[in-house]
């Protein structure tokens, strides 16, 4: 059935950051047929939505998570070694298929409802979480990962291969789960899987690659130390650097590294919330946006960031380039908007199709309520988004011209069962953890 949204305040995030009051917006399909101001044409048998004066923008853009890692949220917080004394020692006893699966639905429930309608994931046995996502309706880049660590999908390097041919041959033409190859680190994998991943990409062009880079102190020392190099230098020297690498984190680049990963055409997934959590740093993300690298807003994974709502991630990535630059001017508000939409579609590759609401483009678009007393007078609603809203205000939500969420009732999940499912795998979390405590 065609959709005409009315009497909304159409937040188009195009080139020029319009805004449109009274505007509508005309779904035919899966695709974006009108928008516009004012009284919208007709068109026969259309469903006619009644924004209430509310926002409609597109679908915001998380181009950097680790879906099934919601089980692992606020998991040992203040243990000064929790990554080695439970976090480690979990995944290698309780990651399968299932817990995948119970992990990411608890992760797509949460995106849905935060207005998230696209994401970029990288954890283990992923063709669970391409299929997750297929059934939930967002669109989603699904990363295998392949490290070096003993991770609990793969005891070789082959057999992480193997699993990635595997998640292409399944997802490959999908409209909407696009399957990736995703090298964990330089650390984790070091050079000789590097190169061989980025040999594995010159034959597979259409396969994003995602990279966790230059994100740690003991990272830039173990490039230094054994490389005599930075992490941008590595992962150019062994051919990663390419055009459409996205790259999570990307802290600690120098004006250097900015000028080669600007040359090379790659992409960054901003954390702002889980980098300033582990006190890692702040992203020079004023320089690397001027430069012309595009930079997406993310949310890394539960157990880093907490939270998978973008919303709040949305006051630190403007406040932290404010402390940079001591000023009030780094990062306005509607630079926040963009980054969170359009530009997250550069990052994903997708800016030809999502990001921005124009005719041709797909229908993902959501709808906010602004009414709350919190978010009102509106002077700037841009600024009322990034230091106001919250994940409960965004009312529905729409991917390809589907409704996943009315009235923020989501339709393509059982919120009981998707709840019950991860309170099952976090009892046996909870009996691990007393288990190692016990144990010393």
């Amino acid at each position: 059935m065609p959709t005409i949204i009315t009497n909304a305040l159409v937040l188009p995030c195009d080139a020029a950051m319009s805004v449109i009051e009274n505007g509508y917006i005309s779904v035919e399909g899966e695709t974006i047929r009108a928008v516009g101001a004012g009284p919208a044409p007709e068109m026969p048998g259309a469903e006619i939505v009644d924004a209430g004066g509310g926002v409609v923008m597109p679908g915001m853009v998380n181009p950097h998570c680790h879906m099934a890692m919601t089980l692992f949220r606020g998991l040992g917080e203040d243990v000064d070694d929790r990554l080695y004394r439970y976090i480690l020692p979990l995944e290698r006893k309780f990651v399968s298929p299932e817990m995948v699966r119970f992990g990411t639905a608890l992760a797509a429930l949460e995106l849905i409802e935060g207005g998230v309608t696209a994401v970029a994931d990288m954890y283990y046995h992923e063709a669970e979480v391409g299929r997750v996502v297929d059934k939930a309706g967002i669109r989603a880049v699904v990363g295998q990962t392949i490290a070096d660590f003993d991770p609990p999908d793969h005891k070789s390097i082959d057999a992480g291969f193997a699993l990635v041919e595997e998640l292409v041959a399944e997802f490959s033409g999908h409209d909407r789960v696009i399957p990736s190859i995703a090298p964990h680190a330089p650390y984790s994998t070091d050079v000789a899987v590097m190169e061989r991943v980025a040999r594995w990409a010159d034959d597979h062009p259409e396969v994003p690659i995602q990279i966790h880079l230059a994100e740690m102190d003991s990272e830039m020392e173990w490039c230094a130390n054994k490389y005599g190099m930075r992490p941008i230098e590595l992962a150019e020297k062994t051919g990663l650097l390419r055009p459409g690498l996205i790259c999570g984190h990307c802290l600690h680049v120098s004006e250097s590294d900015i000028e080669t990963m600007a040359h090379r055409q790659v992409c960054v997934a901003h954390n702002a919330r889980s980098n300033a959590k582990a006190g890692r740093g702040i992203a020079p993300v004023e320089a690397m946006r001027k430069a012309g690298i595009p930079v997406g807003i993310a949310t890394d994974g539960a157990m880093s960031g907490n939270t998978l709502d973008l919303f709040s991630q949305f006051g630190p990535v403007a406040m932290f380039q404010k402390l940079l630059g001591h000023s009030r001017k780094p990062m306005p508000a509607v630079e926040v908007i963009r980054m969170a939409t359009s530009e997250g579609a550069r990052v994903l590759g997708q800016a030809h199709a999502i990001g921005s609401l124009e005719p041709g483009k797909k229908a993902d678009l959501i709808r906010i309520d602004i009414s709350a007393p919190r978010m009102q007078p509106v002077y700037d609603i841009y600024s009322a988004l990034v230091f106001a809203a919250m994940p409960t205000d965004v009312r529905d939500v729409m991917v390809a011209g589907q409704w996943l969420m009315r009235e923020r009732e989501v339709l393509t999940l059982e919120r009981r069962k998707v709840l019950r499912d991860a309170l099952q795998v976090a009892g046996a979390f909870k009996a691990e953890m007393t288990r190692i405590d016990a144990a010393g």
